[in-house]
C-alpha cells in the first residue's frame, strides 16, 4: 500500500483480508467493494496455493484448493458483474483477469461430469485438471453473455509469490531457498517481468470484449476471432485450441459447469453448504 501510494500520492486504497476458499467471505469482501465503488475496471485474480494434501474439506462442503481455484474467483466475477456493467457502459475498460493454468484443460480434457467439484472422485491431477477446464469453460461462457466484459485465462509460469509456503510442509523454507537458488535462473520469471506481462493482459486493447471482436484478430478461447474469452500462455501469446478443447464444447461442457457452478453457489448461499 506505501508503494502504490508513492506512485500515485492521489489515490485510494483499500486492504481487505478474507480467506477466500469461503465462498461467504467471497460474498462479504465484495458487499464491501460494492459498498465503496460504483464501476470495476479489472477483477484481477490469482488466489490458490500448491499442496500435495488430499482432499480438504471446507466448512462448505468444497475441498480448500477447488475452492480457492475455481468456485471463490466465480462468486467474485458473479458478485461484481453489476460493477463491471457499469465500467463498460461508460466505455471504461470492463475486464477479468484469472491467473491459474489454462494448459491442463486444453491438453488433458475429459471432465467428470457426474463429480465436478470431485468430491467422491478426488485426486490431485483431477483438480489440476478440472480447475483449468472448468475455468476455460467459464471464461467462454461469460464472454458470451456479458458482450462488452473480456475474460482471460492466463498462466503465469513460475514465479516466486510464495504459493509454497504449504507444499513441503515444515521443511518448506530449506526446500524452496534450495530450489529458488537451483533453479530460480533457469526457469522463474522474475516478479517484476511478470507484473508487467499481467498488467498487459489486464489492459491491452487486442483482448477485446465479444462487442468490439471486429477490432481484433485475437483468437478466442472457443476457437473464434474476438469472442471476448482468451486462454494466454506466460508470454502473453494466445494458447491453440485442441481437439480435447473442442470435445468438452461439444459434450456440452461449457453449458454443464456453468449449471453445477450455479448450482453451488445457489446451495452454499441458501444452506451454507454444498452437498452434491
Amino acid at each position: 500500500m506505501e508503494e502504490l501510494s508513492s506512485i500515485n500520492s492521489s489515490s485510494q486504497i483499500s486492504f481487505i483480508q478474507k480467506d477466500l476458499s469461503l465462498l461467504k467471505n467471497v460474498d462479504e469482501a465484495c458487499s464491501e467493494i460494492k459498498s465503496k465503488e460504483k464501476q470495476v475496471n479489472v477483477l484481477f485474480m490469482t488466489c490458490g496455493y500448491l499442496t500435495v494434501q488430499g482432499r480438504n474439506e471446507t466448512s462448505e462442503g468444497l475441498d480448500r484448493k477447488m475452492a480457492v481455484q475455481y468456485y471463490s474467483r466465480m462468486r467474485f466475477i458473479s458478485q461484481l458483474t453489476p460493477l463491471l456493467d457499469n465500467a463498460s457502459e461508460a466505455n471504461n475498460l470492463s475486464r477479468v483477469v484469472n491467473v491459474l493454468d489454462p494448459q491442463a484443460g486444453l491438453r488433458l480434457g475429459g471432465l467428470d461430469y457426474s463429480d465436478l467439484s470431485l468430491r467422491h472422485n478426488f485426486s490431485l491431477k483431477k483438480v489440476l485438471l478440472h480447475a483449468s477446464a472448468m475455468t476455460n469453460l467459464s471464461v467462454t461462457h461469460l464472454a458470451s453473455q456479458n458482450l462488452k466484459t473480456s475474460y482471460i485465462h492466463e498462466y503465469p509460469s513460475a514465479v516466486d509469490t510464495g504459493i509454497t509456503r504449504e507444499l513441503f510442509g515444515r521443511f518448506n523454507n530449506a526446500v524452496t531457498f534450495v530450489l529458488g537458488g537451483l533453479f530460480g535462473r533457469l526457469f522463474y520469471v522474475p516478479q517484476v517481468e511478470s507484473g508487467e506481462r499481467h498488467l498487459f493482459a489486464a489492459t491491452a486493447p487486442r483482448y477485446a470484449p465479444k462487442a468490439d471482436g471486429a477490432q481484433t484478430e485475437v483468437v478466442g478461447s472457443d476457437g473464434v476471432k474476438g469472442s471476448g474469452g482468451y486462454v494466454l500462455n506466460w508470454n502473453g501469446d494466445i494458447l491453440a485450441d485442441t481437439r480435447k478443447a473442442q470435445k468438452l464444447r461439444e459434450e456440452r461442457g461449457i453449458e454443464k459447469v456453468w449449471e453445477h457452478t450455479q448450482e453451488v453457489m445457489s446451495k452454499i448461499a441458501e444452506s451454507g453448504r454444498f452437498t452434491g
